[in-house]
């Protein structure tokens, strides 16, 4: 009996160390989105601050992507009055319920 015990906590463990493996790689894969880059405050009057987003459609939903700060400020100017499409390259994460791309540097592109 105890070396059931024993065998099935070994089991569990095992298995709960390739579930936290497996996560903790999904979250650190570089991905790119493509889609409508805008400013969260003055074109979707969401925030009360202005943030750079990426709006991504995936089948019926668009899914809003906020990019992480310094990108965000540094790419405001180019979208803050007027949104443009393009796409961006980062890993994504998700925190209070937001997703958020922190973007690989000069990936940001503007389409023509």
């Amino acid at each position: 009996m105890r070396v059931l015990k024993l065998t099935s906590l070994a089991l569990a463990f095992v298995v709960a160390v390739t579930l936290c493996v497996q996560a903790a790689e999904k979250e650190d894969k570089e991905v790119t989105l493509k889609g409508t880059i805008t400013c969260a405050k003055c074109d979707l009057k969401v925030e009360k601050e202005c943030a750079t987003v990426i709006q991504v459609k995936d089948g019926d939903k668009t899914i809003t992507y906020f990019f992480d700060a310094d990108t965000s400020k540094a790419t405001m100017k180019e979208i803050c009055k007027e949104a443009k499409k393009g796409s961006v390259k980062g890993t994504v994460s998700e925190k209070d319920g937001k997703k958020t791309i922190t973007v690989t540097k000069d990936s940001v592109k503007f389409d023509k």
